[in-house]
């Protein structure tokens, strides 16, 4: 290596596995490598990737930067360089990596003169497998478990705004993905002066978060904001974790989430919609999304499928979408004839709405305490004194920075909410986020053309709260307040839809 690496003016490096099999050559030039994809020796949830790179350096100098910026987002066993003096090798050079609770997480020994190199490498694996076992079992102790499968996420947000509002979204953030049961490692947030175009931040701190990332055992990598498609590859090029952004989380839960033929259709087409964009060159940046958080779906079929076939489903997808419309309109038609008015509530998702519509109408809608539990719209009948009736319905949750695709495709439903005579704006009066929540739910309304459409405020969780507050905040948004959980706190409530539906 040293002669050919001195005889070309080039680095020279070799990919050995454990077994001293070569898996891979590489010519470079004077200044370094470029190291291929390993796509033969995934790392998966292993802690260390079982190679070693050994390569030269043409004017003897150390291990740099470089070099371990590869052994770190690469989890190479170890790197070694052999130094050259007069074309010829001089001192070997050694970097692995280190089980440390500190920011130093490798470990640079002390040169070794080419002469003596059989005695200094006598323990080297025995080392390896030592250093293997210790960043196991400290992965272990922060509660990893191998045979949990859940994907493991670092959160990372990236804004140039308040960091109030960015603090804000990153626990929205944090609760979407706790939705879709992932388990959050970490959160990273980064203020820059304005946004790097290829990143969204510095080349340098995006290689620290993926090698921290890749330190505490993460699968996964959650922007909050929404990533273009030569983003999503740029950052996909420099490591193997997954990466996805807001949108395509929410597109994830509603996936997990929808049951009926109407919510399927929907999420599909919301899917391929935002998916097509993004279906260029190899596509390998989203085939490492399939069978997990942001590649599944109830029509999940390959990413790399050409663009045409793309298009073609989506176009039937909007005529059965059409077809179901149709249907709802027929079903609508027939309860006008019957003159009950109809009553729907919205909300912020996970204010409660499901809980309310059970409690109300003793029936049994799917309730979780997760962000988007209810994604298929349920109606029921609630019966009044006087021998009325109303239809009260419950739509999928709100919530703020609604995926474009996602809200067009869902549009359809929404509309839904043009024929109710009443709407119930459910709050979670407990949710520091309460007054942000409100705002959220009015601008999608007004997207929609319904903020005319009569409304109740209704404050849920009012047990989770300071009495004195819950009366203070109805007051200031001439609102009332229950507990959804205690069907004794809904006398105010009916005798609040009473009045706004049959007015004296």
């Amino acid at each position: 290596m040293a002669e050919c690496s001195s005889s070309i003016g080039r680095q020279i490096g070799a990919i050995a596995d454990r077994n001293g099999n070569i898996s891979y050559v590489i010519v470079g030039d004077a200044k370094g490598l470029l190291i291929p994809e390993l796509t033969d020796y995934p790392l998966g949830r292993k802690v260390l990737r079982g190679l070693r790179l050994i390569h030269t350096h043409l004017k003897n100098e150390q291990i740099n930067q470089d070099d371990i910026t590869d052994l770190s987002l690469l989890r190479l066993d170890a790197l070694i360089a052999i130094g050259l003096k007069d074309g010829r090798p001089e001192n070997i050079y050694l970097a692995h990596l280190l089980p440390s609770d500190s920011k130093i997480t490798y470990e640079i020994n002390t040169p070794v003169s080419f002469h003596k190199l059989d005695s200094a490498f006598d323990n080297f694996d025995t080392l390896i497998s030592s250093i293997e076992n210790e960043l196991q079992s400290r992965r272990t102790g922060t509660g990893f478990d191998i045979k949990d499968k859940r994907e493991r996420a670092i959160l990372v947000s990236v804004s140039t705004g308040s960091r109030y509002e960015q603090e804000d979204s990153m626990d929205e953030l944090k609760e979407l993905a706790n939705s879709s049961d992932v388990i959050v490692l970490d959160t990273v947030l980064q203020r820059p002066k304005e946004i790097n175009p290829k990143y969204l931040m510095g080349e340098g701190k995006i290689k620290e978060l993926v090698i921290n990332a890749l330190n505490k055992g993460a699968t996964l990598l959650i922007f909050d904001q929404d990533l273009n498609p030569s983003q999503i590859k740029a950052i996909s090029d420099i490591t193997e974790l997954k990466v996805i952004d807001r949108s395509q989380l929410i597109l994830d839960i509603f996936a997990n989430r929808a049951h009926s033929r109407d919510g399927k259709v929907q999420v599909e087409l919301a899917q391929l919609r935002y998916r097509l964009p993004k279906l260029t060159g190899k596509g390998t940046a989203m085939s490492r999304l399939m069978g997990g958080i942001g590649g599944r779906g109830p029509g999940e079929m390959k990413l790399e499928v050409d663009r045409r076939r793309v298009r073609d489903r989506i176009t039937l997808l909007e005529k059965q979408l059409e077809s179901l419309s149709r249907a709802r309109k027929q079903r609508k038609a027939h309860r006008v004839e019957k003159g009950i008015p109809i009553v729907s509530i919205i909300g912020y998702t996970n204010a409660g709405k499901s809980t309310l519509l059970n409690n109300l109408t003793k029936s049994k809608t799917f309730v979780e305490d997760k962000m988007f539990a209810t994604l298929d719209t349920a109606s029921r009948r609630l019966r009044f004194p006087r021998e009325r009736d109303v239809i009260i319905t419950d739509t999928v949750g709100f919530i703020r920075d609604l995926p474009d695709d996602l809200f067009a495709a869902f549009r359809a439903t929404l509309e839904e909410l043009e024929d109710a005579d009443l709407l119930l704006h459910i709050i979670d009066i407990s949710n520091p986020r309460f007054e942000q929540h409100i705002k959220s739910v009015e601008k999608i309304l007004s997207d929609l053309g319904l903020s005319q459409k009569p409304q109740l405020l209704v404050f849920n969780k009012e047990d989770l709260v300071d009495s004195e507050e819950v009366e203070s905040i109805c007051k200031r948004f001439v609102g009332i307040s229950i507990s959804a959980l205690r069907p004794d706190t809904f006398h105010r409530l009916l005798t609040a839809i009473e009045a706004k539906l049959w007015p004296l």
